[in-house]
Protein backbone atom coordinates (compact mmCIF):
# COMPACT_ATOMS: atom_id res chain seq x y z
CA UNK A 1 0.00 0.00 0.00
CA UNK A 2 1.05 3.73 -1.07
CA UNK A 3 2.17 5.76 2.63
CA UNK A 4 0.90 8.96 2.64
CA UNK A 5 2.77 11.64 4.66
CA UNK A 6 1.48 13.79 7.13
CA UNK A 7 3.42 16.94 6.74
CA UNK A 8 1.51 18.98 9.54
CA UNK A 9 -1.85 19.71 10.74
CA UNK A 10 -2.77 22.33 9.05
CA UNK A 11 -7.49 23.30 9.34
CA UNK A 12 -8.44 23.27 5.56
CA UNK A 13 -10.14 26.85 5.68
CA UNK A 14 -6.45 27.91 5.66
CA UNK A 15 -5.98 26.50 2.30
CA UNK A 16 -8.73 28.02 0.90
CA UNK A 17 -7.11 31.49 2.73
CA UNK A 18 -3.93 30.96 0.74
CA UNK A 19 -5.86 30.14 -2.36
CA UNK A 20 -7.92 33.00 -2.52
CA UNK A 21 -4.75 35.18 -2.28
CA UNK A 22 -3.42 33.30 -5.51
CA UNK A 23 -6.41 33.30 -6.98
CA UNK A 24 -6.11 37.00 -6.61
CA UNK A 25 -2.63 37.53 -8.26
CA UNK A 26 -3.00 35.96 -11.60
CA UNK A 27 -6.56 37.54 -11.91
CA UNK A 28 -7.75 40.94 -11.01
CA UNK A 29 -11.08 40.07 -11.79
CA UNK A 30 -11.16 37.90 -8.35
CA UNK A 31 -12.75 39.71 -5.52
CA UNK A 32 -13.60 38.33 -2.09
CA UNK A 33 -17.06 38.92 0.11
CA UNK A 34 -16.89 37.83 4.02
CA UNK A 35 -20.49 38.39 6.21
CA UNK A 36 -18.54 39.18 9.36
CA UNK A 37 -16.15 36.22 9.62
CA UNK A 38 -13.03 37.51 7.91
CA UNK A 39 -10.85 35.60 10.15
CA UNK A 40 -12.76 32.71 10.10
CA UNK A 41 -12.55 32.08 6.71
CA UNK A 42 -8.93 33.10 6.59
CA UNK A 43 -9.73 35.88 4.14
CA UNK A 44 -7.34 38.28 6.06
CA UNK A 45 -4.59 37.95 3.40
CA UNK A 46 -6.62 38.39 0.65
CA UNK A 47 -8.48 41.82 2.09
CA UNK A 48 -4.69 43.20 3.32
CA UNK A 49 -3.47 42.21 0.04
CA UNK A 50 -6.35 43.92 -2.28
CA UNK A 51 -8.46 45.65 0.10
CA UNK A 52 -10.46 47.45 -3.13
CA UNK A 53 -11.26 43.98 -4.11
CA UNK A 54 -12.31 43.29 -0.31
CA UNK A 55 -16.38 43.79 1.07
CA UNK A 56 -17.46 43.46 4.43
CA UNK A 57 -20.94 42.70 4.03
CA UNK A 58 -21.38 42.01 7.58
CA UNK A 59 -24.08 39.85 9.22
CA UNK A 60 -26.30 40.09 5.82
CA UNK A 61 -25.31 36.86 4.00
CA UNK A 62 -28.51 37.29 1.58
CA UNK A 63 -27.60 40.60 0.54
CA UNK A 64 -23.71 39.00 0.04
CA UNK A 65 -24.93 36.58 -2.29
CA UNK A 66 -27.08 39.20 -4.48
CA UNK A 67 -24.44 41.68 -3.88
CA UNK A 68 -21.81 38.70 -5.27
CA UNK A 69 -24.03 38.03 -8.46
CA UNK A 70 -24.37 41.61 -9.17
CA UNK A 71 -21.11 41.44 -9.50
CA UNK A 72 -20.38 38.15 -11.28
CA UNK A 73 -22.77 40.51 -13.95
CA UNK A 74 -20.06 43.03 -14.76
CA UNK A 75 -17.51 40.50 -14.87
CA UNK A 76 -15.95 39.83 -11.60
CA UNK A 77 -14.94 36.58 -10.35
CA UNK A 78 -17.00 36.73 -6.56
CA UNK A 79 -15.98 34.43 -3.54
CA UNK A 80 -18.56 34.83 -0.73
CA UNK A 81 -17.41 33.44 2.32
CA UNK A 82 -19.47 32.10 5.57
CA UNK A 83 -20.09 29.76 8.00
CA UNK A 84 -21.25 26.25 5.76
CA UNK A 85 -24.77 25.99 7.58
CA UNK A 86 -25.23 30.24 6.82
CA UNK A 87 -24.53 30.25 3.06
CA UNK A 88 -26.60 27.17 2.38
CA UNK A 89 -29.17 26.79 4.82
CA UNK A 90 -29.89 30.61 5.43
CA UNK A 91 -29.54 32.37 1.89
CA UNK A 92 -31.09 28.95 -0.07
CA UNK A 93 -33.40 31.25 -1.69
CA UNK A 94 -30.98 33.94 -2.87
CA UNK A 95 -28.29 30.60 -4.01
CA UNK A 96 -31.02 28.93 -5.76
CA UNK A 97 -32.07 32.49 -7.44
CA UNK A 98 -29.15 34.30 -8.29
CA UNK A 99 -26.53 32.26 -8.25
CA UNK A 100 -27.99 28.96 -9.42
CA UNK A 101 -31.28 29.80 -11.70
CA UNK A 102 -29.09 33.34 -13.25
CA UNK A 103 -26.10 30.86 -13.84
CA UNK A 104 -23.92 33.61 -12.29
CA UNK A 105 -20.09 32.90 -11.74
CA UNK A 106 -20.20 32.96 -8.03
CA UNK A 107 -18.15 30.88 -6.01
CA UNK A 108 -19.88 30.04 -2.67
CA UNK A 109 -16.91 29.40 0.31
CA UNK A 110 -17.80 27.63 2.75
CA UNK A 111 -16.22 27.31 6.69
CA UNK A 112 -17.31 25.18 9.39
CA UNK A 113 -18.89 22.36 7.54
CA UNK A 114 -19.99 19.30 9.64
CA UNK A 115 -19.76 17.86 12.83
CA UNK A 116 -15.88 18.67 13.12
CA UNK A 117 -16.86 21.80 14.11
CA UNK A 118 -17.21 21.09 17.71
CA UNK A 119 -18.33 23.15 20.21
CA UNK A 120 -20.48 25.46 18.65
CA UNK A 121 -22.86 23.06 18.32
CA UNK A 122 -25.97 21.66 16.02
CA UNK A 123 -26.98 25.25 15.14
CA UNK A 124 -23.40 25.64 13.21
CA UNK A 125 -22.52 21.73 12.45
CA UNK A 126 -24.27 21.91 8.93
CA UNK A 127 -25.25 18.25 7.84
CA UNK A 128 -27.38 19.14 5.06
CA UNK A 129 -25.78 21.49 3.23
CA UNK A 130 -23.98 18.93 0.46
CA UNK A 131 -27.84 17.76 -0.31
CA UNK A 132 -28.83 21.38 -0.07
CA UNK A 133 -26.18 22.24 -3.14
CA UNK A 134 -26.32 18.74 -5.05
CA UNK A 135 -29.89 19.49 -5.35
CA UNK A 136 -29.21 23.02 -7.49
CA UNK A 137 -28.79 22.12 -11.26
CA UNK A 138 -25.37 23.37 -12.91
CA UNK A 139 -24.19 23.97 -9.42
CA UNK A 140 -20.50 22.15 -9.17
CA UNK A 141 -19.57 21.13 -5.66
CA UNK A 142 -16.31 20.25 -4.18
CA UNK A 143 -14.74 18.94 -0.80
CA UNK A 144 -10.97 18.73 -0.37
CA UNK A 145 -9.78 16.98 1.67
CA UNK A 146 -6.82 18.24 3.12
CA UNK A 147 -4.82 22.14 3.21
CA UNK A 148 -3.07 21.53 -0.19
CA UNK A 149 -6.04 20.70 -1.82
CA UNK A 150 -8.53 23.22 -0.83
CA UNK A 151 -5.81 25.67 -1.93
CA UNK A 152 -5.54 24.61 -5.57
CA UNK A 153 -9.33 23.63 -5.42
CA UNK A 154 -9.61 27.26 -4.77
CA UNK A 155 -7.59 28.31 -7.53
CA UNK A 156 -9.18 26.03 -9.66
CA UNK A 157 -12.80 27.62 -8.88
CA UNK A 158 -11.57 30.57 -9.87
CA UNK A 159 -10.79 29.38 -13.12
CA UNK A 160 -14.13 27.62 -13.89
CA UNK A 161 -16.67 29.02 -15.24
CA UNK A 162 -19.96 28.77 -12.96
CA UNK A 163 -21.48 28.43 -9.97
CA UNK A 164 -19.44 26.93 -6.93
CA UNK A 165 -19.92 25.44 -3.77
CA UNK A 166 -16.74 24.84 -1.59
CA UNK A 167 -16.62 22.83 1.38
CA UNK A 168 -14.04 23.01 4.33
CA UNK A 169 -14.03 22.99 7.84
CA UNK A 170 -12.93 24.44 10.90
CA UNK A 171 -10.42 21.79 12.64
CA UNK A 172 -6.39 20.72 12.23
CA UNK A 173 -6.19 18.40 10.16
CA UNK A 174 -3.51 15.76 8.39
CA UNK A 175 -1.86 17.69 5.21
CA UNK A 176 -1.40 14.70 2.69
CA UNK A 177 -1.60 15.77 -0.55
CA UNK A 178 1.24 17.17 -2.93
CA UNK A 179 1.46 20.84 -2.72
CA UNK A 180 2.20 21.40 -6.23
CA UNK A 181 -0.63 18.93 -7.20
CA UNK A 182 -3.21 20.23 -9.54
CA UNK A 183 -6.69 20.50 -8.37
CA UNK A 184 -8.99 19.20 -11.59
CA UNK A 185 -12.76 19.55 -11.13
CA UNK A 186 -14.43 16.28 -12.30
CA UNK A 187 -11.84 13.90 -11.36
CA UNK A 188 -11.57 11.09 -8.84
CA UNK A 189 -8.40 10.51 -7.23
CA UNK A 190 -6.87 7.60 -6.75
CA UNK A 191 -5.44 7.39 -3.66
CA UNK A 192 -4.55 3.56 -3.06
CA UNK A 193 -5.46 0.67 -5.76
CA UNK A 194 -6.72 -2.55 -4.21
CA UNK A 195 -8.87 -5.53 -5.35
CA UNK A 196 -10.95 -6.18 -2.90
CA UNK A 197 -13.00 -3.26 -1.40
CA UNK A 198 -13.24 0.27 -2.87
CA UNK A 199 -13.31 3.12 -0.10
CA UNK A 200 -15.25 6.34 -1.45
CA UNK A 201 -14.89 9.34 1.10
CA UNK A 202 -14.76 12.82 0.75
CA UNK A 203 -13.25 16.01 2.79
CA UNK A 204 -12.14 15.13 6.23
CA UNK A 205 -13.20 11.18 5.74
CA UNK A 206 -10.50 10.67 2.99
CA UNK A 207 -7.43 10.44 5.42
CA UNK A 208 -9.82 8.20 7.94
CA UNK A 209 -10.42 6.33 4.50
CA UNK A 210 -6.44 5.66 4.30
CA UNK A 211 -6.09 5.04 8.05
CA UNK A 212 -8.86 1.97 7.24
CA UNK A 213 -6.89 0.64 4.53
CA UNK A 214 -3.87 0.53 6.41
CA UNK A 215 -5.67 -1.39 9.04
CA UNK A 216 -7.17 -3.74 6.63
CA UNK A 217 -3.99 -4.12 4.53
CA UNK A 218 -2.44 -6.26 7.80
CA UNK A 219 -5.69 -8.42 7.52
CA UNK A 220 -4.79 -9.50 3.64
CA UNK A 221 -7.42 -7.51 2.70
CA UNK A 222 -6.40 -4.73 -0.36
CA UNK A 223 -8.78 -1.34 -0.19
CA UNK A 224 -9.06 0.66 -2.92
CA UNK A 225 -9.12 4.56 -1.62
CA UNK A 226 -10.72 7.06 -3.79
CA UNK A 227 -10.81 10.48 -2.51
CA UNK A 228 -14.05 12.46 -4.45
CA UNK A 229 -13.14 15.80 -3.96
CA UNK A 230 -15.54 17.08 -6.75
CA UNK A 231 -19.02 15.67 -5.54
CA UNK A 232 -20.60 17.13 -8.57
CA UNK A 233 -20.30 16.43 -11.31
CA UNK A 234 -19.58 13.16 -9.74
CA UNK A 235 -16.70 11.01 -11.86
CA UNK A 236 -19.18 8.09 -12.46
CA UNK A 237 -16.48 6.56 -14.81
CA UNK A 238 -14.01 6.06 -12.27
CA UNK A 239 -15.71 4.94 -9.69
CA UNK A 240 -17.87 2.54 -11.78
CA UNK A 241 -14.14 1.19 -12.97
CA UNK A 242 -13.25 0.95 -9.30
CA UNK A 243 -16.21 -1.53 -8.13
CA UNK A 244 -16.25 -3.30 -11.73
CA UNK A 245 -12.52 -4.25 -10.41
CA UNK A 246 -13.82 -5.18 -6.59
CA UNK A 247 -16.98 -5.79 -6.02
CA UNK A 248 -17.95 -3.79 -3.01
CA UNK A 249 -17.66 -0.49 -1.75
CA UNK A 250 -17.71 1.74 1.15
CA UNK A 251 -18.97 5.14 0.98
CA UNK A 252 -17.48 7.25 3.80
CA UNK A 253 -18.74 11.37 4.47
CA UNK A 254 -19.01 14.00 7.44
CA UNK A 255 -22.85 14.78 6.01
CA UNK A 256 -26.30 13.44 6.75
CA UNK A 257 -27.12 10.16 4.74
CA UNK A 258 -29.67 11.87 2.85
CA UNK A 259 -28.16 13.69 -0.31
CA UNK A 260 -24.49 13.62 -0.02
CA UNK A 261 -22.23 11.71 -2.22
CA UNK A 262 -23.59 8.44 -0.78
CA UNK A 263 -26.34 8.80 -2.63
CA UNK A 264 -24.76 9.81 -5.48
CA UNK A 265 -22.91 6.89 -5.46
CA UNK A 266 -25.68 4.82 -4.76
CA UNK A 267 -27.74 6.10 -7.51
CA UNK A 268 -24.52 5.33 -10.50
CA UNK A 269 -24.05 1.69 -9.47
CA UNK A 270 -28.31 1.07 -9.05
CA UNK A 271 -28.47 2.29 -12.73
CA UNK A 272 -24.80 0.75 -13.81
CA UNK A 273 -23.12 -2.11 -11.51
CA UNK A 274 -24.86 -2.71 -9.03
CA UNK A 275 -22.68 -3.92 -5.98
CA UNK A 276 -23.15 -4.43 -1.98
CA UNK A 277 -22.08 -0.47 -0.55
CA UNK A 278 -22.17 0.43 3.24
CA UNK A 279 -22.62 4.24 4.34
CA UNK A 280 -20.50 5.84 6.62
CA UNK A 281 -22.18 9.15 7.29
CA UNK A 282 -24.52 11.04 10.20
CA UNK A 283 -27.41 9.01 9.88
CA UNK A 284 -30.40 11.27 10.38
CA UNK A 285 -29.74 13.07 13.44
CA UNK A 286 -28.33 16.63 14.23
CA UNK A 287 -24.79 17.47 15.59
CA UNK A 288 -23.87 18.01 19.06
CA UNK A 289 -21.22 20.04 21.24
CA UNK A 290 -18.19 18.32 22.07
CA UNK A 291 -14.68 17.72 21.17
CA UNK A 292 -13.88 17.22 16.66
CA UNK A 293 -12.54 13.70 17.30
CA UNK A 294 -15.12 12.73 19.95
CA UNK A 295 -17.80 13.66 17.78
CA UNK A 296 -16.21 11.68 14.72
CA UNK A 297 -16.39 8.42 17.30
CA UNK A 298 -19.42 9.05 18.33
CA UNK A 299 -21.15 9.07 14.95
CA UNK A 300 -19.16 6.80 13.23
CA UNK A 301 -17.03 8.23 10.91
CA UNK A 302 -13.62 7.32 11.97
CA UNK A 303 -11.40 4.80 10.49
CA UNK A 304 -12.45 1.96 12.67
CA UNK A 305 -15.97 2.14 11.80
CA UNK A 306 -14.72 2.92 7.75
CA UNK A 307 -13.00 -0.68 8.32
CA UNK A 308 -16.08 -2.44 10.50
CA UNK A 309 -18.20 -1.39 7.29
CA UNK A 310 -15.84 -2.80 4.39
CA UNK A 311 -15.47 -5.87 6.03
CA UNK A 312 -19.50 -6.21 5.91
CA UNK A 313 -19.44 -5.06 2.48
CA UNK A 314 -17.15 -7.76 1.92
CA UNK A 315 -19.19 -10.15 3.61
CA UNK A 316 -22.30 -9.32 1.53
CA UNK A 317 -20.14 -9.99 -1.46
CA UNK A 318 -18.89 -13.01 -0.73
CA UNK A 319 -22.37 -14.58 -0.16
Amino acid sequence: MKKYIDSGNIDTRSGFGAGLVEAGRADSRVVALAADLKGSLKMDAFAAEFPERFIQCGIAEANMVGVAAGLSLTGKIPFCGSFAEFITGRVYDQVRQEVGYGRTNVKLASSHAGITLGEDGATHQTMEDLALMRAIPGMTVLVPCDYNQTKNATIAAARYEGPVYLRFGRPAVPNFTGADEPFEIGKVYVLNEGADVTLIACGHLVWEALQAAEALETEGIGAEVLNVATVKPLDAAAILASLRKTGAAVVAEEHNMAGGLGEAVAGVLAAEAPAPVEFIGGGDRFGQSGKPAELMAAYGLDAAHIAAAARKAIARKNR
